[in-house]
């Protein structure tokens, strides 16, 4: 028979391990929120033209071929992780494509935080994926309409014990466009690059 103080330890135990078990559910809750989710279905965004100043100059959909889409991101360069993980997903899934089908992609990180992404710093960050990646951004105003046609929801999160001063929870689905700015297909975050390729090549192929 259990001593009182035995059954009061493993109370004590199974109750810190439920509100951790709740703690975590939460966690995981929002980071899906931000990370995957959008406010309405694929056919309901507008999308449309995206002009911004960029790595590469003004940069403009409407620059691409006919026959060329782009891979389009929401984030910023001091994401500590999901914004790495688009980037390198992009470009494993273009790795994955014919040298034929790696032409017509686009690979562009559009920065929701100008305040301190620089178009310098994003030429950096972008740069250790590989050459034909671009990074863009523009003012609040330019970012806020933007995001609102695409579906992208962010929010500044204060950090005051933290060096880096606050951070940005953001949405981070994967957009494959057009030069039209049309959305030929919303992939959601993943480490891996399958669904983005299948994307792709849909895309492409079409």
């Amino acid at each position: 028979m259990s001593s009182p103080v035995s059954r009061r330890f493993i109370l004590l135990v199974s109750l810190g391990l439920l509100a951790l078990f709740i703690a975590a559910a939460g966690a995981f809750a929002l980071n899906h929120y931000f990370s995957g989710q959008n406010p309405q279905p694929t056919s309901g965004l507008p999308g449309g033209p995206i002009e911004l100043a960029s790595t590469r100059g003004d940069f403009s959909l409407a620059q691409l071929d006919d026959n060329q889409v782009a891979i389009v991101t929401f984030g910023y360069t001091y994401c500590p992780d999901v914004c790495p993980m688009n980037q390198a997903v992009k470009k494993q899934a273009l790795a994955e494509l014919s040298p034929q089908q790696r032409e017509r992609v686009v690979p562009l990180m559009i920065s929701v935080d100008p305040e301190r992404d620089s178009l310098e710093r994003l030429a950096e960050y972008t740069g250790f994926f590989g050459e034909g990646f671009i990074g863009a951004t523009g003012t609040q105003q330019q970012l806020e309409e933007l995001a609102s046609r695409y579906g992208v929801i962010w929010r500044r999160v204060e950090a005051e014990n933290s060096a880096m001063g606050y951070t940005i929870d953001h949405s981070s689905s994967l957009y494959v466009v057009d030069r039209e700015g049309r959305i030929l297909e919303r992939v959601l975050y993943s480490s891996s690059p399958e669904g983005l390729v299948t994307a792709l090549r849909t895309a492409l192929n079409s």
